[in-house]
């Protein structure tokens, strides 16, 4: 009996740790860029390699911040880090088809994941997003969100971040994208290691054309404006 009351205690005590140092990275990385995540290990591991160049928003182009909103969430600035209809239907398709798995994650789903958890389909990573995922839209705000996914999303086989991936296909910094480079680096995010910006496949063109497009209609919206400016 002695010795279950010491592992619940040491447990507790362990937990409480734990929690604490989470939420005080959480806070940190309000204003500190994430050092590496699982993703990028995952990447180095399996011979992808590494490559990453952190900037802050100013030093990013509105057109990337715009393009990956078009691309990814259009609701981003006005839902609380979930878009709840979208995960209705992506469930609803995926009880239809079980073999063909549709996602509904918001950049704000993507960033928690891609800082904070591991890549791959669990009810427990599911759970920690959805935590994590509370916490930074609480803590950190839209606009930090956004920067940090554009500097930690890949981009391409072992490529991370919207100034890694400006330097690599275009020769360019993140801050002078012009929209088409953009776009063209949006298209790829749904699978960055398979879809490639150089050499532009026609799906990957036919893509960022029609992320271009919903920029334009984007664009003069006043929520997306305070976002991307």
């Amino acid at each position: 009996m002695k010795i279950l009351k010491g592992i619940w205690k040491w447990g507790k005590r362990l937990f409480l740790v734990l929690f604490v140092g989470q939420l005080i990275y959480i806070v940190l990385l309000k204003w500190v860029n994430p050092p590496i995540t699982f993703t990028q290990i995952g990447s180095i591991v399996n011979g992808r390699g590494f490559h990453q160049q952190n900037r802050s928003a100013a030093d990013i182009s509105a057109n990337a911040r715009l393009a990956v909103i078009a691309s990814e969430d259009q609701l981003f600035p006005d839902h609380n880090g979930f878009d709840w209809k979208s995960i209705q239907k992506a469930m609803e398709y995926n009880q239809k088809k079980p073999g063909r798995l549709r996602g509904a994650s918001t950049i704000s789903q993507q960033t928690a994941k891609n800082v904070f958890l591991w890549q791959g389909r669990s009810w427990l990573r599911k759970g920690l997003e959805t935590y994590f995922t509370f916490m930074i839209e609480k803590i950190w705000g839209k606009k930090r969100i956004l920067e940090v996914y554009l500097n930690v999303a890949e981009t391409g086989n072992g490529i991370f971040g919207i100034e890694q991936a400006s330097q690599s296909y275009f020769n360019k910094p993140a801050k002078d994208l012009t929209q088409y480079e953009a776009a063209a680096i949006a298209a790829v995010l749904p699978n960055p290691v398979k879809l490639n910006v150089k050499p532009m496949s026609p799906y990957v063109s036919s893509r960022a054309r029609k992320i271009g497009q919903q920029m334009n209609f984007l664009k003069p919206d006043r929520d997306i404006q305070n976002l991307i400016r």
